[in-house]
């Protein structure tokens, strides 16, 4: 199988052969973000899987914000297609950790790193986000270790 980045043009080109319209707008967009991303810094290069996962979860993540703030400003129209954006990229992001495996996982970082109190809070972060892996929000991990550390 090929890249991510592969897929994600692959997937592309079926939406906009099926007409699917808000397939097509969301996959340009995760495309761009993606393409921005390569060319962001001192020279443009290609990203590795690990780093178009990391753009495409940002971009969900955006999509979820946007869903609640719209919903909150009661523009349920445009909170349902950012929704519904959302779940096109969430096909794309690896299957997100539950709370107790975050407790785990978090328990585990922190036994192997020492960290015990909250003045560790920074490298504690930055040894269950490795242990973590992208398979859960940094808002829930950072919750999380605040727990443990407490």
């Amino acid at each position: 199988m090929g890249t991510l980045k592969d897929r994600l043009n692959d997937d592309l080109h079926t939406a906009m052969k099926a007409r699917d319209e808000l397939g097509t707008s969301t996959l340009r967009m995760a495309l761009a973000a993606v393409r921005t991303a390569e060319v962001s810094g001192d020279a443009a290069r290609e990203l590795s899987d690990d780093e178009v996962l990391a753009v495409l979860t940002k971009e969900a993540k955006k999509r979820r914000e946007a869903a609640t703030a719209f919903s909150g400003a009661g523009r349920a129209e445009q909170a349902a297609k950012e929704s519904a954006e959302g779940e096109i990229l969430d096909r794309y992001l690896p299957q997100q950790l539950s709370d107790q495996e975050i407790a785990t996982l978090v328990k585990g970082a922190l036994e192997a790193g020492g960290f015990t109190s909250k003045a560790q809070m920074g490298p504690a972060m930055k040894a269950s986000q490795a242990a973590v892996a992208g398979r859960a929000e940094g808002g829930r991990v950072a919750a999380e270790v605040r727990r443990q550390l407490a």
